[in-house]
């Protein structure tokens, strides 16, 4: 029988900074809103969250993510190659040049976003929907950031 250890709670950031919580649910919300009407592909959102989430350790949000991409659809295999999406032949054109720009956009830290990325998304989007994407990776790494920061909320337990 395999046991788990709960991970422990840092800090409860939805009750120590209740304003920007709301705030953070703002964005979220404002992010979804633009997604939404620029009728971006819902499974593509959910593949762009769960790779930031990767990238950033973020074990609540990958987790969540991983669930709600199940829910609405997309499958075992796409998932479990995400990780590796450019090794593998599971994933359109228009969905490696989202996922490569939400990397570059989530390892800023490395300098910049390259052209090259940058060019790719813009010849697969419309730029109201580059704009949407952008909100979308710029929602999930601040809660990424917050959940690595705080684990303020246990891995495992989200449903959708």
């Amino acid at each position: 029988m395999t046991t788990t250890t709960p991970i422990p709670v840092r800090l409860d950031f939805d009750a120590h900074a209740a304003r920007f919580s709301r705030a953070m649910g703002g964005l979220d919300q404002a992010a979804t809103s633009e997604l939404d009407r620029v009728d971006f592909d819902p499974r593509l959102r959910e593949l762009v969250r769960i790779r930031a989430s990767q990238i950033n350790g973020c074990a609540y949000c990958i987790d969540m993510h991983t669930k709600d991409a199940r829910a609405i659809g997309e499958t075992e295999q796409r998932l479990y190659a995400l990780p590796a999406w450019r090794e593998t032949p599971y994933f359109t054109d228009r969905e490696r040049a989202a996922l490569a720009f939400a990397e570059s956009v989530t390892l800023l830290a490395g300098g910049h976003v390259p052209q090259a990325d940058y060019d790719a998304v813009a010849g697969q989007f419309k730029p109201d929907e580059i704009a949407a994407l952008v909100g979308l990776i710029v929602a999930i790494n601040a809660w990424n950031t917050i959940g690595v920061a705080t684990r303020t909320w246990e891995p495992g337990t989200y449903q959708p």
